[in-house]
């Protein structure tokens, strides 16, 4: 597949994931991971302790960084630039989605996904689960769970994997409508 895919990952402050307090962006062109982005983002609302606990990312670290209307001037144009990819990517997308509409941001109403959760299940349908670390952990990519930057470098690893098993990413290819945060079925 010769078009840009764009490798990302949302962190989120608690349980509502309805804002981003971390984005990680990883750029696959011909073959290969050709550039990586991250940024920690305010949020601009509370931090739930169990968030605080499994992405390392506190208030204060994100007190310092850009809200989200600013991420999205430095990254909105390359996340519209191609084929998204997350794993589990019902989820990146509906953040992503959540965020603009709260924001009032001016986007695609439509935007075209693949879930690199449903393409390990086809690749490799005998793994006990299809979690992120689990298939990093299977494929010997190296992963620092619930990290943006490093677990969307590693959805992007896992996105060229599974291009070298022979997998056909076209029948993986889903459309979100963002303004009602919902995959729109074929």
């Amino acid at each position: 597949m010769d078009t840009r895919i764009i490798a990302f990952d949302v962190e989120t402050p608690n349980s509502r994931n309805d804002r981003m307090s971390s984005i990680g962006i990883a750029v696959i062109e011909d073959g290969k991971v050709v550039d990586t982005y991250t940024t920690l983002i305010d949020p601009e609302t509370y931090f739930a302790r169990f968030n605080i606990e499994l992405t390392g990312i506190t208030p204060e670290m994100a007190k310092a960084a850009p809200n989200f209307p600013k991420v999205w001037k430095m990254y909105g144009e390359l996340l519209q630039s191609g084929l998204l990819l997350a794993h589990n990517a019902p989820f990146d997308m509906r953040v992503l989605s959540k965020c603009l509409r709260f924001y009032k941001i001016d986007a695609p109403r439509y935007l075209h996904y693949a879930c690199t959760v449903q393409m390990g299940r086809r690749c490799y349908p005998k793994l006990p689960n299809h979690q992120l670390n689990t298939l990093c952990e299977y494929r010997g990519i190296e992963l620092d769970h619930h990290k943006a930057d490093s677990d969307s470098l590693a959805c992007a690893k896992l996105y060229l994997d599974y291009m070298e098993q022979g997998l056909d990413p076209s029948g993986f290819i889903r459309k979100y409508d963002t303004h009602e945060l919902r995959t729109i079925r074929k």
